[in-house]
């Protein structure tokens, strides 16, 4: 692990942002009661939790409810954003789907029936982006694209439980800043808790980058503090180590 946040006593953590998949879930998705301690410890101490990941804004918002986050929601790869009590209690799509829906046109074409094979089942209700399950391979979904006339408007992020293909010009870095900023939050003042590599983009914003311990090998080299242990375990870590 490389730290330059040892001390936690200088340490001003004003919100924890932290992803689900593979980060306060196991591989099994299941949730971490671990994690949903340590989250609930924060809370009770005034330290709101955002949850950022690249589910649909429906499952972000019950995962929020159920560990009882108060900071908002950053969904499908910053596609989304939500708070209660904001923008008149609706969701707000960042940018309008006009690649990714002729993306989707084109790889109809490219994949034939191999596309409704593999697209995610809960793509009828994701507004921003479109996602494929891990049973379609990644090189073959960039091949399919690479004749895609759209093509540098995309972002293809593998969170290890899918792809998602997105537009360039949202990540979950500048949602969460976007969130962040309209809640007084100072962005060096945030801990991010992620796992995998469409966590990069809001740990780099951030001040505290954390990864758990079952973390790609890429966020551990960005991360200033890399947990001992995997999934919610290392959640719970991170934020007794450096938050309470």
């Amino acid at each position: 692990m490389h730290i330059d946040i040892q001390d936690s006593d200088k340490m001003t953590i004003e919100a924890i942002a932290v992803d689900i998949d593979g980060t306060i879930t196991d591989e099994k998705r299941q949730i971490c009661i671990s994690a949903i301690e340590a989250l609930r410890k924060a809370e009770a101490n005034g330290i709101p939790t955002i949850i950022v990941t690249g589910n649909v804004v429906n499952y972000a918002y019950a995962t929020e409810v159920l560990i009882g986050c108060s900071g908002g929601l950053v969904a499908e790869n910053g596609g989304v954003v939500f708070k209660e009590g904001e923008n008149n209690n609706a969701v707000e799509t960042m940018v309008e789907r006009d690649f990714v829906t002729s993306a989707e046109k084109h790889l109809k074409e490219k994949l034939g029936n191999k596309f409704d094979k593999h697209a995610s089942h809960d793509n009828m209700y994701r507004l921003t982006e479109t996602v494929f399950y891990k049973t379609l391979a990644r090189s073959e979904l960039e091949e399919a694209l690479a004749d895609f006339k759209y093509i540098e408007q995309l972002e293809l992020y593998d969170s290890g439980f899918a792809l998602h293909i997105t537009d360039k010009r949202v990540n979950k870095g500048t949602s969460l800043k976007y969130l962040c900023e309209r809640n007084g939050i100072n962005m060096n003042n945030v801990m991010a808790i992620g796992d995998s590599q469409n966590d990069e983009d809001f740990l780099k914003q951030t001040g505290y980058k954390i990864a758990v311990g079952n973390a790609e090998d890429k966020l551990k080299q960005i991360s200033t503090y890399t947990c001992e242990n995997n999934f919610g375990d290392g959640v719970a870590e991170a934020i007794e180590k450096f938050a309470l």
